[in-house]
């Protein structure tokens, strides 16, 4: 993929004063930090290495990553690494696209709670798709999937919703066969809405009665318990967005759509069409009019206002694995469904070692990394060399 011409860091470096004279009081400490790390990443602030190539000598220098989770730089390495490891875990069966979203008017809850209520979102979409799943009268089986959660819309607003990756079918309540899903068809689109949205709002009953959210500006009428439980009364009165995909085939195609979704921020470097001193200008999908890209301008601040809004809270997971794909019960699970579909495991490590390191641009054979450097290293290296320069 060629470097796009523009980067978040550009709109950093040239509005970010502004934006932060504007905004510091509301700022978080985690929204700070990235910040900082997207204007330092891969420049000399964070040093680097020098790599040879092993077949024709070539050197080149490398500035290092920040490998912060909001950076658009720093995604590739971290999606492949996870992409490899998921790979072990594929299994030969048609898999399932289901995504759950909110309301608009829960938003501005979330928003001033959103440790609480993302992972309120996670565990009551989990629990719904486990539910229905085990029915009888469904499918009748203990199935097991993966749950990206992302909090953006196409113009950087507000949406938070998850996304979750499941394959077709699960173990049978007795662990003795597995069970697959009907061809083309998972699970009832208008069942998971209702039943999402049952659990969804006794998770903000429950939270409530635990005193665990906060409630300011436009919310704080909410801190009242009849104006709260109001509220979600009105929660009922709409159908609640679940939308589940058509099927995107066996596991071949599964690494590929799962690429597009498990490391994605905000927005990436190349939907960025223009920065200006003042403005900066970036494409997105109108959805509503048939996915018709379309271009947006914005001032800096407003850009990396809404950008910063998306930044998680420190340490919470985007993605999180349910069923026989959670963690404590990974391994052995996903030996049983192999045992059950009569497949082998498939060989670790084979993978990650073919694609260990970066291709040479003159040969395309392996660059090792021969030197590494500090910050501190670059600037003295740097201070050498105006000496030399102001003696001659």
């Amino acid at each position: 993929m060629t470097r796009p011409p523009w980067e978040v860091a550009d709109v950093i470096q040239r509005g970010g004063s502004r934006f932060l004279d504007r905004f510091r009081e509301s700022l978080t400490w985690p929204q700070v930090k990235v910040l900082n790390a997207i204007t330092r990443c891969r420049t000399a602030a964070l040093g680097g290495h020098r790599d040879q190539c092993d077949r024709c000598g070539h050197q080149t220098i490398s500035y290092n990553s920040c490998r912060n989770r909001h950076c658009p730089k720093c995604q590739t390495n971290a999606r492949n690494k996870w992409l490899r490891s998921r790979q072990q875990e594929l299994l030969p069966v048609t898999y399932y696209h289901v995504v759950f979203s909110v309301p608009h008017r829960v938003v501005p809850l979330m928003w001033q709670n959103k440790r609480a209520l993302f992972a309120l979102l996670f565990e009551a979409s989990a629990a719904t798709l486990l539910e229905v799943a085990a029915d009888p009268k469904r499918l009748g089986a203990h199935i097991g999937f993966l749950s990206v959660l992302h909090t953006w819309g196409q113009t950087l607003q507000p949406h938070p919703h998850v996304h979750c990756v499941v394959p077709g079918g699960g173990l049978s309540p007795d662990r003795e066969r597995w069970i697959h899903s009907q061809q083309h068809f998972f699970l009832p689109a208008r069942v998971l809405s209702r039943v999402f949205r049952g659990k969804f709002v006794a998770g903000l009953k429950q939270l409530f009665h635990k005193h665990r959210l906060q409630f300011f500006g436009a919310c704080r009428h909410l801190a009242d318990a009849k104006a709260f439980h109001a509220f979600l009364r009105t929660l009922f009165r709409e159908d609640w967005v679940v939308y589940a995909k058509p099927p995107f085939g066996g596991p071949e195609h599964v690494l590929h759509y799962l690429a597009r979704y498990t490391h994605r921020i905000a927005i990436s470097n190349h939907r960025l069409l223009n920065v200006t001193e003042r403005e900066v200008t970036f494409r997105w999908k109108d959805y509503a009019h048939h996915s018709k890209s379309r271009a947006m301008t914005l001032t800096h601040e407003e850009f990396l206002r809404r950008f910063f809004q998306h930044v998680l809270p420190t340490g919470f997971p985007r993605i999180r694995y349910f069923g026989f794909l959670a963690n404590r019960s990974r391994r052995e699970l996903l030996s049983l469904c192999r045992n059950l579909l009569a497949i082998s495991a498939p060989v670790a490590g084979t993978t990650a070692a073919a694609t260990s390191g970066h291709a040479c641009p003159r040969c395309q054979h392996i660059m090792r990394v021969i030197e590494c450097f500090t910050a501190a290293d670059l600037l003295a290296q740097q201070h050498r060399f105006t000496l030399a320069l102001d003696s001659s």
